[in-house]
């Protein structure tokens, strides 16, 4: 259907996917609240050279997909009161539609000239749920107790421990064991996820973003301390929660993947580098685990006439590091770096598949500007802008009214530096309040770029 459909209006379906508070609702808003205004696009050619004539927000072409709250979210980030949208929580969809001037001589002459952008939003937990359709309960089981009694996450698994040591999985099933041990499994993945541990990989991700399958039992299962050759007979707390689990698979992971996720043409994973070198060695390397597991679900590569009919593949991924404004510009090149570094396993999985890949550091809307500080005769590369209130760095504690200006800390030359530990305790990155509008836009770093590799092949 999409092949047939794309035959008489041309639609290119981007994916927009990153792991919880990596920026997504805020890079949506942004893209399309500078297309519609006709932000200045310069890295952006066929905006740049004025060949779109214009952009504009079209009805839902799903009916089984809920809208992306666009107007609601750039409210948010404009006024007196302004603040960070709440962040993604469910799958949406935005239609954008470009008229354009084509820049070569057969589409000039038998080209629309038209052009639908289906942007598609969905949680990065979500996408860490894929691996799961190639797992069992009992291996899934077996990979998820082990690595939660590993540092740091054996500290924040002690109460489910506690519990799932009461447990065995030939005992009869009880509802009030299986829910109890549920949400004792769910407390302990909403720990890994809190600022100061900053894990990334918690599949599965339904349980941290439940929607409305809140209560749900396929919902209420967890992991039994069971080796993957474990079996399990009928009647007993075991076989529920086996059954459970192959029912989330079968009616939440499978549906997303072949309904939604199997159909995309281009991707972008946004990635918060930021807090994960915040919160440490084990944060870092724990992303970049999640990265290799994020690629991995993807079909990579480029299309044919028969791809496009039988196995649709994605021909574009840009992993961007997001939240650039808090660095200096000197540093984006090392954050650059350092998101090569994490996501290179995946990069080189995607150019094995023919898929074009590209890494940037990028803020969709840049709430800092730069500033040089003298401190004991020494200039400091620095950013000011009005830290959210709460944030803090050692004893001063921000009001969300005032100005400041922070130094971050240097990013090291070798980004291998980020999974080894060296930067412990050298970097404190706080949250900015969004800015004022002025002019038409919200000002942005790199939202040009990534325009022009997602989507600028499209208005030759």
């Amino acid at each position: 259907m999409d092949f047939a459909g794309n035959l008489t209006e041309p639609t290119l379906r981007l994916g927009v996917t990153g792991l919880s508070r990596s920026g997504k609702t805020v890079f949506i808003t942004a893209l399309v609240h500078a297309l519609l205004k006709g932000a200045r696009l310069p890295v952006f050619e066929a905006m740049a050279q004025g060949r779109i004539t214009k952009v504009y927000l079209e009805p839902q072409p799903n009916d089984d997909l809920p809208r992306f709250s666009y107007e609601d979210h750039l409210k948010a980030l404009q006024g007196e009161n302004r603040h960070w949208p709440e962040g993604t929580r469910r799958l949406s969809q935005l239609r954008l539609t470009f008229e354009y001037e084509p820049s070569g001589f057969f589409a000039r002459n038998f080209g629309s000239g038209k052009l639908h952008l289906d942007i598609i939003d969905y949680p990065g937990e979500w996408v860490l749920d894929l691996p799961l359709m190639h797992l069992s309960y009992q291996q899934w089981s077996a990979a998820t107790i082990s690595a939660s009694r590993l540092k740091p996450r054996n500290v924040l698994a002690t109460e489910w421990h506690a519990h799932l040591q009461t447990l065995n999985a030939d005992q009869p099933a009880q509802e009030l064991d299986a829910v109890n041990a549920a949400n004792l499994f769910t407390n302990y993945l909403a720990r890994c996820r809190d600022d100061d541990v900053s894990l990334s990989t918690l599949p599965p991700g339904r349980f941290l973003m439940p929607g409305d399958l809140a209560g749900s039992p396929l919902l209420t299962f967890a992991p039994l301390d069971v080796t993957a050759e474990t079996q399990f007979h009928s009647g007993t707390l075991g076989h529920l929660m086996a059954r459970r689990y192959d029912s989330y698979v079968a009616r939440v992971v499978k549906p997303f993947f072949f309904g939604h996720f199997a159909r995309l043409d281009r991707q972008i994973v946004l990635v918060d580098v930021m807090t994960a070198l915040n919160a440490g060695p084990s944060a870092v390397n724990d992303l970049k685990t999640a990265l290799t597991d994020v690629l991995s679900s993807f079909r990579l590569g480029t299309n044919s006439i028969l791809s496009e009919i039988f196995g649709h593949r994605i021909e574009k991924i840009l992993f961007t590091a997001t939240k650039a404004d808090l660095l200096h510009h000197t540093s984006h090149d090392k954050l650059e770096a350092i998101l090569s570094v994490l996501v290179d396993e995946a990069a080189q999985r995607a150019n094995y598949a023919g898929a074009a890949y590209e890494v940037a550091a990028l803020a969709a809307i840049r709430t800092t500007r730069e500033a040089f500080v003298t401190q004991k005769s020494e200039q400091l590369a620095c950013i000011a802008g009005i830290p959210q209130s709460g944030e803090t760095i050692g004893d001063q504690k921000f009001d969300g009214i005032k100005e400041a200006a922070i130094f971050p800390g240097d990013l090291p030359d070798d980004p291998q530096a980020a999974l080894t530990g060296e930067l412990e305790g050298k970097l404190k990155f706080v949250r900015f309040r969004p800015p004022m509008i002025v002019g038409k836009t919200f000002p942005h770093i790199r939202l040009d770029r990534a325009l022009e590799f997602l989507i600028g092949d499209q208005f030759s």
